[in-house]
């Protein structure tokens, strides 16, 4: 016989891998501290095995993941009935619902260029969404260990359980601002001057600034001089601001190199990043309008696949 969880432990399980701790998760639940561990506890008893791993951050173990993708679930059936309810009593109020968010990761390029207009109308619609960014090379990973519902990355490999759709191909620009191109590259990038300048890239997990030198002037392998920002947009300023040279979204890029504020230091470079959307394979409204929607704003705004 399939066991019965507690709908409301579920949600409390998840809440403290959200949240991070315990404290967080009793304020967004609305419950005392305790009852977050009395919930916890009932539900390891019930399962026979520990659900969290007591580390900084805290981590849910194997069977605890299993149990937080089920909790998930339940979430999307919950914003699929509530849909379905007011389509049939247009008078149900819209109760914000904290605890039934739908996770997605997507890449932090995306969220900077057409992601957002992409799925603002589900928003405007009372779909509680939460996206979580990452490179996009790493944003498949909260989907494999079920933090989130549905990612959009640059992996075409299809996960277990899960449904993929090609979106299209991001086109990537290698930006300075002309002070700085002129003094330090005398206009451009070339493969015997890129490794004298900085490269601002997203985070140490960005492969992206070496991928495009090596795929633009021919090369196996380089080491660049780096630093970080954490944000498309704030790559963009750091640019603007001198830094050095970023490579960015054509998409993110473009008011500024329209204004010239902002030089091409690569100009014929045809450098673009594959986009994926995966989600779990389930029957559901809401993950169905969210993959149309991914879709749609991806034909508009990214180029097709080769």
């Amino acid at each position: 016989m399939t066991a019965t969880f507690d709908p409301d432990a579920l949600e409390c399980l998840a809440a403290i891998v959200e949240e991070g701790g315990f404290e967080r998760a009793a304020q967004r639940l609305s419950v005392t501290q305790s009852a977050v561990s009395q919930r916890l506890r009932a539900l390891e008893a019930q399962v026979g095995t520990v659900l969290l791993v007591r580390s900084r951050p805290i981590k849910p173990t194997p069977a605890g993941q299993l149990l937080i993708k089920h909790a998930k679930m339940m979430r999307l059936l919950r914003a699929d009935l509530e849909h379905d309810l007011r389509d049939l009593a247009p008078t149900l109020a819209r109760r914000p619902r904290d605890e039934g968010r739908i996770s997605v990761a997507i890449n932090a390029d995306s969220i900077a260029s057409w992601a957002l207009p992409a799925v603002t109308p589900l928003v405007r619609d009372g779909v509680p969404l939460e996206i979580i960014h990452d490179d996009q090379d790493f944003t498949h990973e909260w989907l494999r260990e079920g933090q989130v519902m549905g990612c959009v990355t640059s992996l075409a490999q299809p996960l277990r359980g899960c449904r993929l759709e090609p979106l299209g191909r991001m086109a990537y620009v290698a930006v300075a601002c002309p002070a700085f191109a002129a003094a330090a590259l005398e206009g451009r990038l070339t493969r015997h001057n890129f490794h004298r300048v900085p490269f601002v890239a997203f985070n140490r997990k960005d492969d992206l600034q070496r991928d495009f030198v090596c795929q633009t002037f021919g090369l196996p392998q380089v080491v660049l001089q780096q630093c970080y920002v954490p944000s498309s947009e704030g790559q963009v300023r750091a640019a603007l601001a001198g830094w050095g040279v970023t490579v960015v979204p054509r998409l993110v890029a473009g008011p500024a190199l329209q204004a010239g504020t902002l030089v091409d230091v690569a100009p014929g470079s045809a450098y673009a990043v594959p986009l994926y959307w995966h989600c779990w394979n389930l029957d559901s409204d809401v993950l169905t309008r969210l993959t149309h929607a991914l879709r749609d704003a991806a034909a508009t705004w990214l180029e097709p696949m080769a």
